[in-house]
């Protein structure tokens, strides 16, 4: 199986503050890919860098078959990389149907597509973003990048901060994206959920990649040890 994205010695920082140390990854085509750590690790950085809203510092990202060195982020997205930023950044005053036609990219997703992954997108389909609950407006952004037709769907902390029903309702639909052949590389803390999806993990300690393994493997005092408060 080939790797769709590849992250090779990657080095990043914030003025004079190194933030990534080295950081390597992989993910293959079909595969999830789960990126853990505590907060403050480098998981953010990370994909600000694969998406290159960053510039990194040195190292190699190549994504399908394309160095992207030092393309901009639209370019990059371009190539098939589909972003669920932390913090739902939904287009407040558009509504739902509005949202997900403006990321609209020819190819298997389509707007009614979306509402069958997530139905209450259907339900409101002429509300503005703004009028929506923080679940609601997840499922939206989710739906958005998914409407770019994405080789790797990029979900960063998709369910943070969200009610335990809405929760499994995203989860499921991201098990869902992964069984029809979804490649995705999920930030997330959650063990338990990740372990449903993720076929690997990697771990951040202080802006470097310390764990790689199963999430099988993460249990016990390793879990206490790399991801535990």
């Amino acid at each position: 199986m080939s790797a769709l994205l590849e992250v090779e010695d990657l080095n990043a920082a914030y003025g004079a503050s190194q933030a990534l140390f080295g950081v390597s990854l992989a993910v293959k085509e079909g595969q999830a890919l789960a990126l853990m750590g505590r907060n403050g690790m480098g998981k953010t950085t990370t994909i600000a860098c694969i998406t290159r809203m960053m510039a990194a510092r040195s190292g190699r990202i190549s994504f399908a078959g394309h160095d992207l060195g030092r393309l901009p982020s639209h370019k990059a997205a371009r190539l098939g990389l589909g972003l669920v930023p932390e913090g739902r950044r939904a287009f407040a005053g558009l509504t739902v149907r509005e949202n997900l036609i403006a990321a609209a990219r020819r190819g298997a997703w389509s707007f009614e597509k979306v509402c069958d992954l997530f139905p209450r997108l259907a339900e409101r389909a002429g509300q503005r973003a703004e009028t929506l609950s923080g679940g609601e407006q997840q499922m939206l952004v989710i739906g958005r990048a998914l409407m770019t037709n994405p080789k790797l769907l990029i979900l960063d902390e998709a369910t943070e901060g969200l009610a335990p029903v809405v929760r499994a309702e995203i989860w499921a639909a991201i098990r869902a994206l992964k069984s029809q052949g979804q490649s995705i590389l999920v930030v997330d803390k959650s063990l338990r959920e990740l372990s449903s999806v993720a076929d690997d993990c990697v771990v951040l300690e202080r802006g470097r990649d310390v764990w790689h393994g199963p999430p099988a493997a993460l249990s016990g005092d390793l879990a206490q040890r790399y991801l535990g408060v």
